[in-house]
């Protein structure tokens, strides 16, 4: 077994040209809003900035730079900080009743909470709207 960059390589699972550039996460879910209620939702820089916080586990929104932006679609963004490398991308896709809404996160390390952090990303785009005097 060779070590490089962290990794163990054994012949035939993983080329010795691998190197080690983050981990990865997805998670997805159809939600039952329009794409573009759910763009409202994303595209909004505070929520971004309160998601990577989460991401990154400093309990506080951080400084993010948006790095793809389609209205309607796709929106991504990376935390503005060097020291910790992370990315969010949010894809939107019409799928019969509602939007097929897939959230990746990558980051450096790993960490075994994202997906749970995603699964709240994606409780928190499809709950229901508050409206004043509404019922309920």
């Amino acid at each position: 077994m060779d070590y490089e960059n962290g990794l163990a390589h054994r012949e035939g699972l993983l080329p010795l040209r691998a190197k080690a550039r983050g981990m990865e996460t997805k998670a997805k879910r159809t939600l039952v809003k329009s794409p573009p209620e759910l763009w409202e939702l994303a595209d909004d820089l505070a929520r971004m900035e309160t998601w990577m916080g989460g991401l990154v586990g400093s309990g506080a929104p951080v400084q993010i730079e948006v790095t793809e932006r389609v209205p309607e679609r796709s929106l991504a963004w990376r935390n503005a900080e060097s020291h910790e490398a992370a990315r969010l991308a949010v894809a939107l896709a019409v799928s019969g009743f509602g939007t097929a809404v897939e959230i990746t996160a990558a980051r450096r390390n790993a960490d075994p909470v994202a997906a749970d952090a995603l699964e709240r990303l994606l409780d928190e785009l499809g709950s229901p709207d508050r409206r004043p005097f509404s019922a309920g």
